[in-house]
């Protein structure tokens, strides 16, 4: 994968912390993705205003803007589609500027039934189609699938693992990420997280962590950013963004 696409492909990890309101938790941000689906006909909105990833390496650095957009559509009491694409790109280089539009994505997320008590978990299966612009596309249908799994701990406090499969031009990477996610209060949510690829030549290593606001009890703004640990992961990734639940 050339450098540009692994940027493009990163950003599409960065996907999920609990909304804290009445309201079904959003898909974004954070790299797993959220354990709870929406109810039949709801709609969420999920925008990057924008996500970004930085780059340096061998005296050249390269920054990444994406203004992704998920449209999810609850289908069944336990099933939603999502539809994602990322309109528009802008890649900062050393070597001059390029902005374009990138590859979209469709997605089936089942939340999956559980008799524990304080456990969720739900899975995710994904295409992702090369429809974006040089230099972003991945040029390949990449294949998604997985799983997180939550527990809710004392009080305010919850602990979640994502693991994930992508399939991409005959390879294979495996992705994990545990975290742990809290209410401040009412309005306020944090969490910490950690992330490693394996496979493929994959050796993504990273760390960070963010915050959730929920302006109203159906809109929730973002602010996250994950830091690389190996010469191997981007030096830095996050973003700001906006969500939005409509019944």
């Amino acid at each position: 994968m050339s450098r540009n696409a692994r940027c493009a492909a990163t950003l599409a990890l960065f996907a999920a912390a609990p909304a804290l309101a009445d309201t079904p938790a959003f898909d974004r941000p954070g790299i797993a993705f959220s354990t709870t689906t929406l109810p039949v006909g709801g709609l969420a909105w999920e925008q990057g205003l924008p996500d970004f990833v930085h780059e340096s390496g061998g005296g050249a650095s390269t920054t990444l803007y994406s203004a992704g957009t998920n449209v999810r559509i609850g289908l069944t009491p336990r099933v939603e589609l999502q539809v994602g694409a990322a309109l528009f790109n802008w890649l900062d280089g050393d070597g001059g500027n390029d902005s374009g539009i990138g590859d979209s994505s469709l997605a089936l997320k089942a939340a999956l039934p559980s008799e524990l008590k304080d456990f969720s978990w739900a899975v995710l299966g994904a295409v992702s189609l090369p429809t974006g612009d040089d230099p972003f596309t991945a040029d390949d249908p990449r294949y998604d699938l997985g799983v997180t799994v939550s527990q809710d701990l004392d009080g305010d406090l919850s602990a979640a693992f994502y693991v994930n499969a992508s399939h991409l031009d005959g390879d294979t990477t495996w992705s994990v990420s545990p975290s742990l996610g809290w209410a401040v209060n009412d309005r306020l949510g944090a969490y910490v997280e950690a992330g490693a690829d394996f496979g493929a030549g994959a050796r993504d290593r990273l760390a960070g962590g963010g915050l959730t606001w929920m302006l109203s009890p159906t809109v929730q703004l973002d602010l996250s950013a994950v830091f690389g640990l190996n010469d191997e992961t981007p030096d830095m990734a996050g973003g700001f963004g906006v969500s939005a639940y409509f019944e």
